[in-house]
């Protein structure tokens, strides 16, 4: 036998639609999220949106003459566009951006450029140096994981230079300059 119900607790139900729930991929996401080492959902959100534009703006480009100028020269600017920013490998077929995912952008966020590159052991650890201050791509200092690094700023990722991490890494490699530290 199941008790009444109480009365805010009969105001909460009437508030649910048990019967047209909606149904989301809530496993998939949240797999993917701890995976990258996301915080945000929005965030995810946001990649899942971009690449689903992508491959519609992709579908729409195939449905145009194979000998259209304007189809000729779309494509080469979205191959270029993708793999400038590291979500394909390659420009040769426009079949490739089919593959873009919400995943592919995740690969290309700052601490995972981090740990491939071997600047930090996991992703939990990267994300918190990034927050912190430890780390900036070309110039600037970057303090938000969800910078996207493109191919071009891959090789400019390194430790701010007055990071105790940096200064760490030079001490145990034998090179640290004591002038720069204390000048």
């Amino acid at each position: 036998m199941v008790r009444k119900l109480k009365h805010h607790e009969q105001k909460l139900l009437k508030k649910v639609d048990f019967i047209s729930w909606e149904e989301t991929n809530n496993v998939h996401e949240i797999k993917i999220m701890k995976r990258y080492h996301i915080q945000k959902r929005d965030e995810y959100a946001t990649y899942k949106k971009l690449s689903r534009e992508v491959r519609e703006l992709v579908r729409k480009i195939k449905e145009l003459d194979q000998n259209d100028p304007f189809r000729i020269e779309s494509s080469s600017q979205v191959l270029e566009k993708l793999n400038m920013l590291g979500l394909i490998p390659s420009r040769q077929d426009l079949e490739l951006c089919d593959k873009v995912t919400a995943s592919s952008f995740c690969r290309r966020r700052l601490p995972v450029v981090m740990v491939r590159t071997k600047m930090a052991e996991n992703l939990k650890l990267a994300s918190k140096l990034v927050e912190q201050g430890h780390v900036r791509v070309g110039t600037e200092v970057i303090k938000d994981p969800a910078f996207l690094v493109t191919r071009n700023l891959e090789d400019f990722v390194t430790w701010v230079d007055t990071s105790a991490i940096r200064k760490h890494i030079l001490e145990y490699n034998e090179m640290r300059d004591d002038f720069e530290f204390y000048g």
